[in-house]
């Protein structure tokens, strides 16, 4: 075996130590927490900010078209509170896609995990037999 070889498994022998305690998918709440971790945890951070920013603008937007009395800035307000709205439930369905990705790409690292397991039952059977 090549040192990279050894590597390698040494990575999956470890990972199998961690993945056979944590079979059970975590809940939603920590999987929505590991969002904000990683490479990409600061543009999570920044939709999220930008989602709050925005759903309390679509708020008072909303508010400001039931108090005005004329029609036409009511329909102004309310038009705004539409379109923050919807950045709102844009924001929240890229995190989603997110949340998906991070779930296969878990599964992902299972099924190598196992493979690998499977290659290396394999070939210590294999060593082992007279030819």
């Amino acid at each position: 075996m090549t040192k990279l070889d050894d590597l390698i498994e040494d990575v999956l022998t470890h990972e199998n130590q961690t993945l056979s305690g944590h079979n059970v998918e975590p809940g939603y709440f920590a999987q929505a927490k590991g969002l904000f971790r990683g490479p990409l945890g600061w543009v999570m951070w920044l939709v999220y900010i930008m989602q709050i920013l925005a759903f309390a603008a679509a708020a008072f937007s909303f508010w400001q078209m039931l108090i005005v009395p004329e029609s036409v800035m009511a329909v102004r307000w309310g038009v705004g509170a539409v379109l923050l709205f919807l950045f709102t439930i844009s924001g929240k369905s890229f995190m989603g896609s997110h949340l998906e990705a991070n779930r296969i790409l878990r599964e992902v690292k299972r099924l190598e995990l196992r493979l690998s397991m499977m290659e290396a039952a394999k070939t210590s059977d294999s060593v082992g037999e007279p030819k």
